[in-house]
């Protein structure tokens, strides 16, 4: 008797059927990691299936990480871990603070028959492609962060539609997919708006923009507030030979540079809060202690996360904003 058995009329689909003969297999040790399975022919041939239903059965134990294909030999064991039910594919930008307690608040909220891999593109469009182009078939989901990298809707598409997910960033090119993104253009704008009556004693608003990792919208609400509030501002994409003068605010989007402006800020004599600002973009514990409070304009990388878990378990076909917001503290 072979390990797959399939019983007409049990209710049960047949694909089904030989993914718990499979798994039961596994369970009781017949099947171990590095084993090769019967070939689909095989399984076919020997109850009388479809190939079509046998294929579907190694696809959901080749998604779920159980089973995998080597070209010309076959299907073999690679986990022994039938609990897992789903795998996805996660792509961030970079590794950071916030980004971990966005990750963190995914996988809590998941749950454990829920595997994630998380890889990252570093702003790099070469590392992005050959990520997902490496990965297209291995996974149920695709979660993808893609920053502000060019033409990345052609390299998204290759992946089936209702499997993909867009994270943090989104452009019209990619409105198909569902999404949990924020509105940069509208919320830098906003909570400027916010901060209007402490921006008032300075002189000059200065961004640190670096185009290659945030996003445009960004820029355009910052000079929107300026130009709307007639302040003078400037745009930079480098502190290293900037030195901070009386009466300028810098909005620092990244912690590298808030550490470098705040020691360029005492190495100058100047005062914080006294006679220059700082607001720094994405809240973390660290900067409500540091220089006794920076003030930041950030989104809840929590509820991001617990957000987006919902979305893949119910699978809904939505785009869900998440709202920033200005948290002051005695760096203005």
């Amino acid at each position: 008797m072979g390990v797959i058995i399939i019983k007409e009329n049990s209710g049960v689909p047949k694909y089904r059927q030989i993914i718990s003969s499979i798994e039961e297999a596994l369970v009781s040790g017949h099947f171990k990691r590095g084993d090769k399975l019967p070939s689909i022919n095989s399984v076919r041939n020997r109850n009388k299936l479809s190939r079509d239903t046998v294929l579907t059965a190694y696809n959901d134990l080749k998604v779920r990480g159980i089973i995998q294909s080597i070209p010309g030999k076959g299907y073999y064991v690679v986990s022994e871990n039938t609990n897992v039910t789903q795998k996805i594919f996660m792509l961030f930008d970079e590794l950071n603070a916030f980004k971990e307690d966005l990750y963190n608040s995914f996988l809590s909220t998941l749950g454990k028959t829920i595997e994630v891999d998380i890889y990252f593109h570093h702003f790099n469009n070469d590392v992005f492609s050959k990520l997902i182009y490496d990965n297209i078939g291995k996974y149920n989901y695709y979660v993808i962060m893609p920053a502000n990298l060019k033409n990345t809707s052609i390299i998204i598409e290759k992946i089936p539609q209702d499997k993909v997910y867009i994270l943090d960033q989104s452009n019209p090119s990619l409105s198909k997919y569902p999404a949990i993104y924020q509105n940069f253009e509208k919320d830098i704008f906003n909570c400027l708006v916010k901060a209007l009556h402490l921006l008032k004693k300075y002189k000059t608003l200065i961004l640190l923009f670096q185009e290659q990792k945030q996003p445009p919208g960004m820029l355009k609400g910052f000079e929107s507030f300026c130009k709307m509030n007639n302040y003078n501002y400037e745009v930079i994409e480098t502190l290293e030979n900037r030195t901070p003068k009386k009466g300028e605010v810098y909005l620092i989007p990244d912690d590298r540079n808030l550490i470098l402006i705040i020691k360029k800020i005492k190495i100058n004599s100047l005062l914080l809060a006294k006679n220059i600002g700082i607001i720094s973009y994405n809240d973390t514990p660290l900067k409500e202690i540091v220089e006794g409070g920076i003030t930041t304009i950030s989104t809840d990388f929590n509820k991001m996360g617990e957000q987006l878990a919902h979305m893949i378990m119910n699978k809904e076909q939505l785009q869900k904003e998440n709202a920033n917001a200005l948290i002051i503290r005695n760096s203005l």
